[in-house]
């Protein structure tokens, strides 16, 4: 029987398992989609569909940098442990290197890495170590030069958090000093000008109706709302925040000191925005008694 992209498709849907191996257990059981199942099984290749709708919150974030480009990924698994294991921690770095050539997250999944593609290698690794996995976020960043930082490293070049930031001008060191900087107080952008205006017009509908609280004057409002808008869009761009390093100094204007310009950055923690299913410890032990 003629094994088609068709059924190679329907067989890695059901089963999770990678295209080659997907198609190996159809080659070896003429097209059977049963027994292709019950290969697939066998050999251990089938665990990933069963673990797909587990949420993978924990993991790893890796930065690569070449010449003046960087990149971060987000590869998240289901524990913390996993981001601790040699096996897991190679992938992540196979895949943050093959993202230097790729546009996007899809693009990147496509990519070859060892022989297989970015997915597939993920999908089985799924099946070997035995947790859900997923590449979630990519984000690249050019500029005359790109400094890398990564926090809570668990090995070179990945941890829970990534930071990249483009500068126009040399300084690594000053580079460095940033992006401990965005990994610590998170800035919402690069400047006022880069902030969504959703975000702008949310606080400052806030701000009006504090102010109108207290019962002053509109033109006493206006300079009231003007002020602390001011203060907002300090504390939450990073060329307005004060510099951790030199609190005296905005960022903007230590990058003036140190002879660069930020052109802008990239931070990726793990587990951003993910909602965790959180389980007592009772509950857990009760369900894994029960298989």
């Amino acid at each position: 029987m003629a094994i088609t992209a068709a059924l190679v498709k329907e067989l890695r849907e059901m089963t999770g398992a990678g295209m080659m191996d997907a198609k190996k257990a159809l080659v070896e059981n003429d097209g059977n989609m049963d027994a292709a199942v019950d290969w697939l099984r066998t050999k251990g290749l089938a665990k990933a569909a069963k673990k797909s709708d587990r949420t993978a919150a924990e993991g790893l974030v890796a930065v690569k940098v070449d010449g003046g480009k960087g990149v971060a990924v987000e590869v998240n698994s289901e524990t913390d442990f996993v981001g601790k294991n040699a096996e897991f921690q190679a992938m992540v770095d196979a895949i943050s290197a093959a993202a230097l050539t790729a546009s996007d997250v899809e693009d990147l999944k496509s990519k070859d890495i060892g022989g297989k593609t970015v997915q597939d290698t993920i999908t089985d690794k799924i099946a070997t170590i035995g947790e859900n996995m997923s590449l979630r976020r990519m984000a690249s960043i050019e500029g005359t030069q790109v400094v890398s930082y990564v926090h809570n490293a668990a090995a070179d070049g990945m941890g829970k958090i990534g930071v990249l930031v483009a500068l126009s001008g040399e300084n690594e060191a000053f580079g460095k000093q940033v992006a401990m900087h965005i990994a610590a107080v998170n800035p919402a952008s690069l400047s006022s000008a880069d902030l969504d205006p959703a975000v702008i017009e949310k606080e400052r509908q806030i701000q009006i109706d504090i102010a109108r609280e207290s019962g002053k004057p509109e033109q006493v409002i206006e300079k009231m709302i003007e002020g602390r808008m001011k203060k907002f869009l300090s504390e939450v761009t990073l060329l307005g925040q004060s510099f951790v390093i030199n609190p005296d100094l905005t960022v903007e204007a230590a990058a003036k000191e140190a002879g660069v310009e930020i052109t802008g950055f990239v931070r990726l923690e793990v587990g951003e925005g993910i909602e965790k299913v959180q389980e007592d410890f009772a509950a857990e032990v009760a369900k894994a008694a029960q298989g």
